[in-house]
This record gives structure tokens, sequence and C-alpha cells, in this order.
């Protein structure tokens, strides 16, 4: 494939609202598979399928429950009968469904790691004996068929664990528990545990990740990124639920060098191409562990672009199809932020396109279940903390927002 080649992309995933307006930016025609089709996504886009269909006094219903890989695959053939389209990007969504991966790139190339490489990473058994074999630093981890094998491994790596479900995204049913009868309890609690399940030892420290852009040699971290999970203040419920990030970490040196390190080899060992992402907890003696890779754009790639004054679609094509990485400036004075807003209770979407800091915009009168996503905070400044206010603010005007249209 060559990059003249490439007039017109397609992004897929649950969540492709920035990645979509990166692409453009980067000046290709864009089309769009996901699942929720917010009003911005429309605004970027030359054509889009979405598994929600938006429309006035209905409701969006579940992402846990309503969404499929699948079904983005079925999209995405029913927009190939209708128009010609040249490569695929990767959002979230699909990391772990390699029979699909393998269908989508069979109808329009995947631009980036391809099947087999993702499978490979996402295989939780071996790429956790890859990380051992490297000697990177990662939590101990023991898989579970059902409960009693699932307390037998809790015991063995030894309390508090962390419990996961094999598969999901967004941290949704991950639990830390501290004894025997809290086990018993989440697997009471949490219905996708009673399948096969990862235990791994918990590391007390900073959920991080990072980003990069790889050639098949070679590979630069953009920015390493503070993760912020579980905050109730925007209406997340899951205690390791994703709520979006700062970029970037503040961290001293030391540390971010360490971090930049793990996560360059281990993109570089399992051959990653393209735009990736390194998921981290870095304990409290300042070592980072890897959690798991993100093979395919990020959630922060906005917070990213704004940060690094860069286009993360123009990077990913150029590591992809010429080798070459950006260059990147080595200190920023700049942050950014992301939130995540989930409905505090069943809401009316008011509307929301006056915010200038909000994406992932709704369509206004639509039904929002509670504890799903309303849309997003993206803002930047030249401090961490007064940013987070900032955006604490904005959140609170729209909760008040969504109080008042639901209560009509």
């Amino acid at each position: 494939m060559a990059e003249a080649d490439i007039r017109n992309i397609l992004v897929i995933g649950i969540d492709v609202v920035s990645l979509a307006a990166s692409a453009r930016r980067a000046g290709y025609q864009v089309y769009a598979v996901d699942y929720f089709g917010d009003q911005d996504l429309k605004h970027v886009c030359h054509e889009s399928r979405s598994i929600i269909k938006q429309r006035i006094g209905e409701t969006c219903g579940q992402v846990g429950t309503g969404f499929s890989p699948e079904t983005l695959l079925q999209l995405t053939k029913d927009l190939l009968r209708e128009d010609k389209i040249d490569a695929a990007l990767l959002s979230s969504g699909l990391d772990d469904s390699p029979d699909v991966l393998s269908e989508l790139n069979d109808l329009i190339p995947i631009l980036g790691n391809l099947p087999n490489v993702i499978r490979k990473v996402r295989d939780k058994m071996e790429f956790l004996r890859e990380l051992k074999r490297l000697g990177i630093p990662h939590p101990e981890t023991a898989f579970a068929q059902n409960f009693e094998e699932a307390k037998k491994k809790s015991k063995d790596i030894g309390y508090p664990v962390v419990v996961k479900p094999s598969s999901g995204f967004g941290g949704a049913g991950i639990r830390k528990v501290q004894s025997r009868q809290e086990l018993e309890q989440t697997f009471r609690e949490v219905p996708s545990l009673n399948e096969k399940v990862l235990i791994q030892g918990h590391i007390s420290g900073t959920p991080a990740s990072a980003s990069l852009i790889s050639s098949t040699d070679k590979a630069v971290v953009l920015t390493l990124n503070e993760q912020l999970l579980g905050m109730r203040e925007v209406g997340q419920r899951e205690p390791f639920g994703y709520c979006g990030n700062v970029v970037p970490l503040s961290a001293t040196s030391a540390i971010t060098d360490a971090c930049k390190s793990v996560a360059e080899k281990v993109v570089l060992h399992f051959g990653l191409v393209g735009s990736n992402g390194v998921d981290l907890v870095i304990s409290e003696e300042g070592v980072p562990h890897v959690m798991e890779v993100n093979p395919r754009f990020q959630g922060t790639l906005e917070c990213v672009e704004r940060v690094l004054k860069t286009n993360i679609v123009r990077a990913h094509v150029e590591a992809c199809l010429q080798g070459t990485l950006p260059t990147i400036v080595k200190k920023t004075s700049i942050f950014c932020v992301r939130l995540i807003l989930f409905a505090p209770q069943r809401s009316i979407a008011p509307d929301l396109s006056t915010f200038e800091e909000i994406r992932d915009i709704p369509l206004p009168g639509i039904i929002v279940e509670e504890s799903e996503p309303v849309c997003s905070v993206v803002i930047e400044g030249a401090s961490r903390e007064s940013l987070l206010r900032k955006a604490m603010g904005t959140t609170e005007l729209i909760y008040k927002l969504l109080r008042s249209h639901s209560n009509r």
C-alpha cells in the first residue's frame, strides 16, 4: 500500500470522534463505523454507520449489552455497498475479536497492526509469558475457570488481588478483593466473572499509559499520560472504570525515563507499528509495571495532539508506510484533560453543542440510561490542578442541565 493510494479512510470502534477528526485534519475523506453515532461524528465524516440510531425520545440502551464487534463488521459491509474505502484505522472495541479483525482486513486493509499481531499481544497468557522472559515488571497473574479455581489462585498469589473478566473494555467488571469472603461476594455481584477470569496481584500506585508511534525497528513515546479511573464525581460506578486522562503525566524524570524505556521495549519486541498504547501502574517505589497493550489508537488521542501540536493520524500513516517517526518536543508547558461524563440517573440529553469544550455530543432529546456515557469534556491549560478544577466546573454545569432537562 502506498500513501498516495489512500484517500478514503474508515475509522472503526466503539468511540471514534477524535480519531475521525484527526483523519479529516490529515486530509482524508473519512468514513466511520461506531457504537454511539454522536452528532459531532457526523459533522467530520463523509458517511457513517452506527449501532445506536439516536432518535428523540428513544433510549440509547447500554453499551455493555448493546455493543457487538460483529455488528460493526456488518455495518462496514453495508457501507462498502455504496462507497470504496482504501484503508481502515482501529479504535477500541475490536482488540479481542481476532476473527472479526481478520474479516475486516479482508474487506479493507487495516493500516497498522494486522490481526495476527493483535492476537499475539491480546492473548494475555502469551503476553505475560513474554514479559516475564524479557524481565519486564508486571503483576503476578493466574487464570481461573470458576470460583473454586479463583479462590485457590487468589490464595496462592496473596491478597489483595484484582479480579478481571477475561475480555471487555473500559474497566468494567474489575474488582479489588481483600479476602476470600470478598471474592465470593464479587463473583455473586459481577455476572461477567462467571466465565474465565484473571487473578492479578494488586499493585498500589498510579495508573498511567504511554502513547507511542512505532515502525518495524524503532519506537518513540509521544506522551506519558495519567489515567483517570473510577471517579464517582463524573458518574462512573465501576471502581476501575475508565473516565479519561490527563496529558502529560506529572512525574520525576527518573520515573518518566523508566516508563518510556519499558513501553518502547514492549512495542518493539512484539513488532507493533503505528499508534499504540501501553497501560502501566507505577508502583509507590516508582517502578512501572506493564498491565496490557492497546494495539490501536487510544482515548488519549485528542489530548496528545493538543499538547504536542501534531496530527496523530498523519504520524501513524508515515510510520506504517514510510517507517518515519515524528520528532517529539522534550518539554511542554501545556496540559490537556479529557473527562468522560456518565449519566447519574436515566436522563434526557440537553443541547450540548454550545459548549466549545464538549466532545461526543449526543442528539438533544435522546434518553441516556443511568451510568452510560453522556459526553466528554476536553480542556487544555498550563496547570494540571487548575485544569481539573475547570473541567469539573464544566461537568457540574452539564449535570445541572441534565437534571433540569430530565425533570421537565
